[in-house]
């Protein structure tokens, strides 16, 4: 056994918060009871306010895949025409889930490592009328890309064009504005910035994606988001709930806004500088080129010609006990994602990138802790 702390740095599942396991660990309520819908009322207020959303979010018992499905399968009818703009493996799984709803797939494919841009999306608007609706990642977890989701609203808001957002890996770890962006679905899931166990994902619709809904013909028996908004309205879920976990979610939710979301949002941003600066003065290439584009959950470092990711990650668990993660496809071996989201530190951070150096084949020369130390103190100043 390792006689040392375990520090989790993959982009979910995330640390858990003590006094967020120890919420979990209480007595169960009800589900059906007025303890639970105590919890599920406070739980609907704190959502709305992370989502900045005036209409409810929509609690699912399910992975963020999940929540990826039940969107495509409420807002659009078999055979309608969607635009997928994708750059990543995530990116991706939106045309494999289109497919299984029917849908016609249009599809904007842009190099992974890059953000997507919004002209290009606005061109493949243009150039077809027919489609209706934009489906894209806000981060894409399997390369740290930050995607323009602001912008892309800006183009699908002035055209009968649903915007679906997959923030999984962006809610409460860099800011979204649902409602002020124009965003028409936002969806994200329990296990990364939330601090929780896998196990749960939420979706909110804008008014028009919700009058979508309301005219799409249900097909799935448990996505069926028209009965999760009706039994969300009585502070219950449609089916039975996933009762520990939104116990911890509301003891979650209460910590982020306890500490407030513009300071965690500020410390997510200055882990992402000193993940970035740590590699780079290590003499690592960054697989996101152009800071402005990188996500504040997680930092995809290139590792030199030659090494594999598989024996880096392994030495870096079995003699540091940090836990880091390879690229997704074509990036399995080619890339380490370390990631800072949720219930992690300035430490942590600085744990991970000390595990990768010391388990690299040729050992890193330099003072590359200090730079990044240097880089998170100076991003919290800004």
């Amino acid at each position: 056994m390792s006689f040392q702390a375990t520090r989790m740095l993959t982009p979910g599942p995330t640390p858990i918060p003590d006094r967020v396991r120890l919420a979990m660990a209480a007595p169960l309520p009800h589900h059906r009871k007025d303890a639970f819908k105590t919890i599920m009322h406070e739980n609907q207020d704190m959502l709305k306010k992370l989502f900045c959303t005036e209409g409810p979010v929509i609690p699912l018992a399910c992975s963020g895949t999940g929540a990826m499905t039940a969107s495509a399968f409420n807002l659009f009818e078999p055979g309608e025409k969607v635009l997928i703009a994708t750059a990543g493996h995530f990116g991706d799984r939106w045309i494999d889930i289109a497919k299984m709803r029917g849908l016609e797939t249009a599809v904007l494919r842009w190099s992974a490592g890059e953000a997507i841009a919004p002209e290009a999306v606005r061109e493949a608007l243009d150039a077809d009328a027919s489609i209706r609706g934009v489906f894209m990642q806000i981060s894409e977890t399997s390369t740290g890309v930050l995607h323009p989701v602001k912008d892309v609203a800006d183009i699908t808001r002035e055209r009968d064009v649903l915007l679906v957002a997959d923030g999984i890996s962006a809610v409460s770890l860099s800011p979204i504005l649902m409602d002020e962006w124009g965003i028409d679905c936002l969806l994200t899931g329990s296990q990364k910035g939330l601090m929780l166990p896998p196990g749960m994902a939420f979706v909110a619709l804008s008014p028009r994606a919700w009058a979508r809904a309301e005219q799409v013909r249900p097909t799935c028996f448990y996505f069926d988001l028209i009965g999760e908004r009706e039994n969300c309205a009585k502070d219950q879920t449609h089916y039975t709930s996933p009762i520990s976990l939104m116990v911890g979610l509301n003891e979650a939710l209460k910590m982020l806004f306890e500490y407030g979301m513009d300071k965690v949002f500020k410390k997510q941003y200055a882990l992402m500088k000193m993940a970035r600066a740590g590699a780079e003065a290590m003499g690592l290439e960054l697989f996101v080129k152009e800071e402005k584009h990188s996500t504040w959950g997680l930092t995809s470092i290139c590792l030199p010609e030659g090494v594999k990711a598989s024996p880096v990650i392994a030495k870096a668990w079995k003699d540091c006990s940090v836990i880091l993660t390879a690229g997704q496809g074509e990036l399995k071996e080619k890339v380490i994602r370390l990631a800072h989201m949720g219930w992690v530190d300035w430490a942590d951070i600085a744990a991970g990138l000390h595990a990768l150096a010391y388990s690299l084949p040729e050992k890193p020369q330099g003072a590359y802790l200090e730079a990044a130390l240097e880089a998170y103190h100076k991003a919290l100043a800004e």
